[in-house]
């Protein structure tokens, strides 16, 4: 095993969407996929008190407004469950999207400043909803920031019905 490889273990490998998700639009689970591609690409994750047996595979439910982190080792053993409440997070999300449909707006109408106005606004709540989920998952399980905007992607994207 090279050393690279033992510097790994505190990340995801896989994750998966629970039926209680459900299915949406093509254009949705498109960008589902993407976003858990990018997830697994580059990640940085470790629930806290683990004796360090990653990598990890996480698997993503909602139940009410909440939203479940059952996380896995690689052989499907059980290492935790944290359970976060959306509340916190529901008001970024959904600005987030009324931002990103008046980006998608602009780019067809717009003028350059006026887009870039508009995606720096987006990036900024991007990362206070990064920011967010961080500190949500504090003391629970250890990511880094470009984790946190990886997974906010995809909290985000599992809130649209298309």
């Amino acid at each position: 095993m090279s050393g690279h490889h033992h510097q790994n273990r505190n990340r995801l490998i896989d994750v998966e969407l629970d039926e209680s998700i459900g299915r949406s639009t093509p254009d949705v689970e498109h960008e589902r996929a993407v976003a858990i591609f990018d997830l697994i690409e580059e990640n940085s994750f470790r629930p806290v008190n683990d004796d360090g047996a990653g990598p990890y595979k996480l698997k993503l439910s909602l139940a009410e407004s909440r939203l479940v982190f059952a996380v896995s080792r690689q052989d499907d053993a059980e290492v935790v469950t944290h359970i976060l409440s959306l509340t916190p997070l529901r008001r970024i999300v959904k600005d987030y999207y009324l931002i990103c449909e008046s980006y998608y707006e602009a780019i067809r109408s717009s003028t350059p400043s006026h887009i870039e106005a508009i995606d720096m606004g987006r990036r900024g709540l991007h990362n206070e909803g990064s920011q967010t989920l961080m500190d949500r998952l504090a003391g629970k399980i250890e990511i880094d920031f470009d984790t946190a905007r990886r997974l906010f992607t995809l909290v985000c994207v599992l809130h649209w019905r298309g």
